[in-house]
Formats: C-alpha cells, structure tokens, sequence
C-alpha cells in the first residue's frame, strides 16, 4: 500500500503527516530525516492498529499539484 504524505518546512526543521492514518506523524531536521522517519512511523501506526485489531484504513487521499496564476 502506497499512503500520501504531506511534508511541511518549518522554520528549523521538516514535518510530515499521512492524512489517511489520523495521527500518524513525523520530524527532521532535513528532508531526507523526515522521509526516513515518516516511513518508520507509518510501519508502527499500522503495526500498532493490527495489534489493536482496529483495521488499517485503506489509502483513499490523492495528491495533486496545481499552477498558480499570479498577477
């Protein structure tokens, strides 16, 4: 399964979040560190809902890019 993943640049480091598993989040001083540590953090997310026996959300969310049109 292939999950989204929104990746944010703050003012010191990196953020990331998979919208289709609430909770499931990550940081990184670079890109790279947050891309490593939002891989490790979904394969715990899904592996603590399989031992909860809670089931594990499809991946639903599409990402896109649009242009911008300016001035």
């Amino acid at each position: 399964m292939q999950y989204a993943v929104v990746i944010e640049k703050g003012e010191r480091n990196y953020s990331a979040y998979v919208p289709d598993l609430p909770g499931c989040a990550a940081t990184g001083d670079t890109l790279e560190e947050v891309r490593h540590e939002i891989r490790a953090a979904v394969d715990f997310h899904i592996e603590g809902l399989k031992e909860d026996g809670i089931p594990v959300p499809d991946p639903t969310t599409v990402c896109d890019y649009v242009d911008a049109s300016v001035g």
